[in-house]
């Protein structure tokens, strides 16, 4: 059974808008797994625009299933994971500029800054994956870091159409298969939904699955306990 991890950023990012209480991510966390999400992922950023400290605090002591936060390579966010101990920790690249995460961390070129904090995290017992493009360098580069896991940047796939989508899955699927060679877990995330999620989900050894924005707009729409069992509805479906 693929597992599902639900990314809660976005009901952060509707409260600060406001700068109020409201919606709360711990609220929706909870329905997330009311739903079926076997995960909860939250992203605490540098400039704290959507998640805060507060929010990492309360869902640490009130999620019941796999917590998964994602950080950057710096001092500050990685301390903090140390202390909180998340299940999982998820390095990142990460810019103000952007609205979102674009593209995955180059573990090539910058493997010293990594090693520190998966060693960090390491040190804590906190499991450790990259968030990586999926390129069979940026593969054996994170093997050789020993990491638990990585997750395949699957956004160009999301955004690709036709010819070109069909060539983002083979990449996702070739890459896929190096991973597992390498002994690690095989996870995805980055602009999936309801409509594109399933040949991703039917990788081959594919473990995990992230995703949050598309839930989060569904359940806008529907609620957030029926956008997530719907999610975990189509994927018990995939063989």
């Amino acid at each position: 059974m693929i597992e599902l991890g639900v990314n809660i950023d976005h009901v952060a990012t509707v409260r600060q808008a406001r700068r109020t209480y409201e919606p709360d991510p711990v609220i929706a966390a909870a329905l997330a797994e009311q739903g079926g999400a076997d995960g909860i992922t939250f992203h605490l950023r540098e400039d704290r625009r959507h998640i805060q400290e507060r929010d990492v605090e309360v869902l640490m002591q009130t999620v019941t299933v796999k917590t998964n936060l994602e950080i950057a390579c710096t001092d500050e966010v990685v301390a903090i994971a140390c202390r909180v101990k998340p299940t999982w920790a998820l390095l990142v690249p990460e810019s103000r500029e952007e609205v979102t995460t674009e593209g995955g961390l180059n573990v090539v070129g910058d493997k010293g800054r990594i090693r520190d904090a998966i060693e960090k995290l390491k040190g804590e017992g906190i499991l450790t994956s990259l968030f990586i493009d999926p390129d069979l360098e940026q593969v054996q580069a994170s093997a050789d870091l020993g990491v638990d896991a990585v997750e395949l940047h699957t956004g160009p796939y999301a955004l690709a159409r036709g010819a070109a989508q069909t060539q983002e899955l083979r990449r996702l699927i070739a890459s896929g298969e190096r991973t597992s060679e390498l002994g690690m877990r095989l996870h995805a995330g980055h602009g999936l939904n309801y409509a594109n999620v399933r040949p991703v989900a039917a990788i081959p050894n594919m473990i995990e699955l992230n995703i949050g924005h598309s839930i989060i707009s569904r359940a806008v729409m529907v609620g957030m306990r029926d956008a997530v069992a719907e999610m975990r509805r189509i994927l018990d479906l995939v063989a």
